[in-house]
């Protein structure tokens, strides 16, 4: 039933829609098959999925469903069993999964099932034809310094970096879906007592970001941030708020707001940096930025010379006037 090697990615649905991770995982999967001279597939997994696998068979050669209310909620034991028989199955050279929350916790679990080395958090990767190998890349020590990994075996296995590829385009071409039955029990191993939704800015799907760092110097000052976020979305752009790791760990907004090497990675059209001074780790969060502006008291601040334009002032003075103009234009 189940042609065997090639790239495998496996598709990550995101309240009911395919999540851009995934655009991302078909576009680095295709450009690995192409030089391997190999099949791209996609494993999709949920409940009432058929319109999404429909959807994923526009980007892959062959599309592996997995429909069934077992994965109608998520639960890594689960989903890596059943991405472990869709391997067993197929054979992959190559498994891709997205390094987010999910693909975080499903791969480890995953490799371990494989008896596979695996590699989290690339943000490139070359195909050695020569020693048939998938050459990881990857920064370390807090993005000081960027590591080679050069792992032997089969599949080879890898999480890749969500907002570092382009998203793939759709193929004038539909791929294969193909049903797959998993066997056994698939009765997760922990209970879910619950789930709650947290509020996000969902940052990575925002066209506009305006983030905050230590400079902004408490919680009143995100209200801010909010404000001038609300008034660009008038325009007609996503907007979002994010902040540097200082205002998370200090408690002045959510965790998700963070934006850095540690928290989410943004590819903007406008990255506004309001008090932030432009450490290393942070700017990892923004390097596909299209366009920087930055607002800081301090003229020597990194975060300037990585910015397209600068403001250097009080955020309190600046942005006031910088609103007032645009409800002028609203």
């Amino acid at each position: 039933m189940c042609m065997g090697g090639g790239v495998l990615t496996v598709a990550e649905i995101k309240q009911g829609h395919l999540a851009p991770v995934s655009l991302e995982l078909f576009e680095v999967g295709r450009k690995l098959a192409e030089k391997m001279g190999a099949e791209l597939s996609a494993a999709v997994l949920g409940c009432g999925i058929k319109a999404i696998a429909g959807e994923v068979a526009r980007f892959v050669d062959r599309v592996y469903e997995v429909d069934s209310p077992a994965l109608e909620e998520f639960h890594a034991d689960v989903y890596a069993e059943v991405i472990y028989q869709i391997c067993v199955e197929v054979n992959p050279d190559v498994i891709l999964l997205g390094h987010t929350i999910r693909g975080a916790d499903v791969a480890p679990r995953l490799a371990f099932k494989l008896r596979v080395q695996l590699t989290t958090d690339c943000t490139d990767l070359e195909w050695d034809g020569e020693k048939k190998m998938l050459r990881r890349i990857k920064p370390v020590y807090g993005g000081n310094a960027v590591a080679v990994f050069e792992p032997s075996g089969r599949p080879q296995f890898v999480t890749v970096r969500p907002k570092v590829w382009e998203r793939a385009k759709p193929s004038p071409s539909l791929g294969q879906v193909i049903p797959f039955e998993p066997s056994g029990d698939l009765r997760p191993k922990t209970e879910l007592v619950g789930t709650v939704r947290e509020e996000t800015p969902r940052l990575g799907e925002a066209d506009i970001v305006i983030s905050g760092g230590r400079g902004v110097k408490g919680p009143r000052g995100f209200k801010m941030l909010r404000e001038l976020s609300e008034l660009l979305a008038h325009f007609g752009e996503k907007s979002a708020v994010g902040a540097t790791r200082p205002p998370c760990d200090l408690g002045w907004v959510p965790k998700t707001y963070q934006i850095g090497l540690t928290g989410e990675k943004v590819c903007p059209k406008l990255y506004v940096a309001v008090g932030i001074s432009g450490s290393v780790q942070h700017l990892a969060g923004i390097v596909r930025a299209k366009t920087i502006v930055a607002i800081n008291v301090d003229p020597e601040a990194h975060i300037f010379k990585v910015a397209d334009y600068g403001v250097i002032g009080e955020y309190e003075r600046v942005l006031p006037a910088f609103m007032n103009k645009l409800r002028e234009m609203v």
